[in-house]
């Protein structure tokens, strides 16, 4: 498979790692939109949200259990932070291999969703 995250997960592409476990690992983006922005993925390939089976239920559950803990140990928990999942190509999804942006360290700005 050529997907630089599954390299990541294998070690074959180096990176900055914040957090890792059994299932997940979190790394800083190497183009932060953030002062802090790290990336929090899952050791399993999945493609997107779109191909998330009921199997993937547990290791969904532990990045998102992932997340406060990489918040804490990252000094954003108290202040706030953002966690984005982007959803194919109209949705900003640039590398297809699931993750979560988690964004802190400034005040962030709206998101601009129109109010239905």
């Amino acid at each position: 498979m050529d997907c630089i995250f599954c390299k990541i997960v294998e070690g074959t592409i180096p990176s900055k790692k914040v957090f890792e476990s059994e299932h997940v690992v979190a790394f800083h983006d190497i183009q932060p939109a953030a002062p802090v922005h790290v990336l929090i993925i899952p050791k399993k390939h999945i493609a997107s949200i779109n191909e998330v089976e009921a199997a993937d239920r547990e290791v969904l559950g532990e990045v998102l259990l992932a997340a406060p803990q990489i918040a804490r140990q990252l000094g954003v928990a108290e202040s706030g932070y953002r966690l984005i999942n982007n959803c194919g190509s109209d949705g900003g999804q640039v590398v297809y291999h699931i993750h979560m942006h988690l964004l802190g360290g400034e005040k962030l700005g709206g998101l601009n969703v129109k109010p239905v």
